[in-house]
């Protein structure tokens, strides 16, 4: 995994092999950035990365300038990982919490310029995440909201949709 541009660029991590989580590709995310610098200034943004996986996304945020990321992972190992990772990265401007995204939503109160979320494709609440996120006054008034899914989903028909990205298997779907 490696850091696209921005302060950290270049810079690689190695994620164990026993890992689950399935990374954002490289090609996906250099895409996907390229397409958010239309709408978001990186600079001083706050952002909040749900179901962090191995953290690149977190990473990438910090890298570019995000003045504070909170990264929510489930998973034990992979909490570890993104908080070794900051670690060397020796930054202090992203928090990496360890728990249920569902029940953190539920009790942040904090809203964010920026908001990505990438679950695994197979949850059985998949689809209810983007109202969950949206409806939750999470999102800064003008923010931005990515939501990383499977072919088979499609939310062009929600309210606050924007635009849908596909590379190769990787779906994006942006609301404001």
């Amino acid at each position: 995994m490696r850091i696209i541009t921005g302060q950290y660029k270049g810079r690689h991590f190695d994620i164990p092999r026993t890992f689950k989580a399935r990374p954002t590709t490289d090609f996906a995310k250099e895409n996907i950035f390229n397409v958010l610098t239309a709408y978001l200034d990186w600079e001083d943004a706050e952002a909040l990365d749900l179901f962090s996986g191995t953290g690149s996304i977190s990473l990438e945020l910090v890298s570019r300038g995000c003045r504070h990321v909170v990264s929510v992972e489930a998973d034990r190992d992979h909490h570890a990982f993104i908080k070794q990772c900051l670690s060397r990265l020796g930054t202090d401007r992203c928090v990496a919490i360890r728990g249920d995204v569902f029940r953190f939503l539920k009790s942040c109160h904090q809203q964010f310029d920026f908001i990505f979320a990438d679950p695994p494709y197979a949850l059985p609440k998949l689809t209810d995440i983007p109202d969950l996120v949206l409806n939750g006054d999470l999102l800064k008034e003008g923010g931005i909201f990515v939501f990383e899914h499977g072919k088979q989903n499609d939310f062009s028909a929600h309210p606050r949709f924007l635009e849908h990205r596909s590379y190769g298997s990787v779906n994006f779907t942006l609301f404001r």
